[in-house]
């Protein structure tokens, strides 16, 4: 979710991720190292029960499902889940908002959340949720943007959101994370940070991708396409290489929770 980190009512979010599914698929993909490594922390085990909370298309599902994981997800998107059911047939997929998982409580053995928790209108009560449906002791994987010094996308964010209310709350700041958890009942953990480029082959493709997250499409929505689309390219020109291609370096904070 390459944009501004600011809480929405699920109905309007799951509309906005929706409106370029199949852009946003691309970009999730790339995503992959950064999920590949939270299962190397806290590990998973043939027929555990997996929850992700924001499930997007299923990336993170599918891996989970090759380590042996019996996989379920929510999503306010019908146009992501539709891409999910796709990529992981065999998970248990539902349209929910995070802050009412319709789960049992103690149902699973990992529960987590990519760039997610904080689309809630009430991130305590999001994370209170999902610390209720895993089971005692089981970890609750928190992922959030970085430090915005080394995340490149906050020069498309200054452009995109020119004039606009853009304030990214600090959680990746030591401690911010851990205040969450603790308001919501959970007993903070392990924290890191990885770093992760996105790459595109062209100035299309970055576009594409970049207006594919919901936030850019509702500044869309407000701009214009096309004014959008410019900011999106002349904002990200210095990080374009001697191809024509785009490498884009961003870094990722994680916080391993559990109940």
């Amino acid at each position: 979710m390459p944009a501004t980190q600011q809480a929405g009512d699920t109905e309007r979010w799951g509309t906005l991720w929706s409106t370029h599914a199949q852009d946003w698929a691309a970009i999730e993909e790339q995503q992959l190292p950064t999920y590949d490594e939270a299962i190397r922390r806290v590990g998973i085990a043939p027929g555990q029960r997996v929850l992700e909370v924001g499930c997007g298309t299923g990336v993170f599902l599918r891996a989970a499902a090759a380590c042996g994981a019996v996989v379920s997800g929510i999503d306010a998107s019908d146009g992501l889940l539709e891409l999910a059911r796709a990529r992981v047939p065999e998970a248990d997929l539902r349209r929910a908002d995070m802050q009412h998982l319709p789960f049992a409580d103690a149902s699973f053995d990992l529960v987590a959340g990519f760039n997610a928790f904080f689309f809630a209108d009430d991130m305590v009560a999001a994370l209170r949720e999902a610390g209720r449906v895993a089971k005692a002791g089981a970890p609750v994987v928190i992922q959030v943007w970085g430090d915005p010094d080394q995340c490149s996308l906050e020069a498309m964010k200054a452009a995109v959101f020119s004039g606009e209310r853009n304030e990214v709350p600090p959680f990746w700041r030591p401690g911010a994370l851990e205040d969450l958890v603790t308001a919501a009942g959970l007993r903070p953990g392990d924290a890191f940070d990885i770093s992760w480029p996105y790459s595109f082959v062209d100035e299309a493709s970055l576009v594409r991708g970049m207006r594919s997250a919901a936030p850019v499409a509702a500044a869309a929505q407000r701009a214009g396409d096309g004014s959008v689309e410019r900011a999106i390219a002349q904002s990200l020109a210095p990080y374009r290489t001697p191809d024509g291609g785009y490498e884009l370096p961003n870094a990722f904070h994680f916080l391993i929770a559990s109940r």
